[in-house]
């Protein structure tokens, strides 16, 4: 079993990296740029599980170690 969790920043925290990429691509001439948000994305191989409990597992795993949930979001996706 595969799943996917993408960690970004909470629209209410500042993203200096995602800025400094935003004014990057602008000094490229790559135009209608408004923002740019930058995060992480972890692939996880699981053993073979009903997808509740993987769900379970990869929900502790995003709050105990992934993300930092006081400043970032998290999705998780089996695939």
């Amino acid at each position: 079993m595969k799943a996917r969790i993408t960690v970004t920043l909470k629209e209410s925290v500042l993203d200096p990296q995602g800025k400094a990429i935003a004014g990057a691509l602008k000094n490229l001439a790559f135009e209608g740029i408004h923002s740019v948000r930058q995060g992480k994305v972890f692939d996880i191989v699981l053993d073979d599980q009903p997808s509740e409990t993987a769900k379970k597992k990869l929900k502790k795993m995003c709050e105990e170690l992934l993300a930092n949930t006081v400043i970032e979001n998290y999705t998780i996706e089996l695939l």
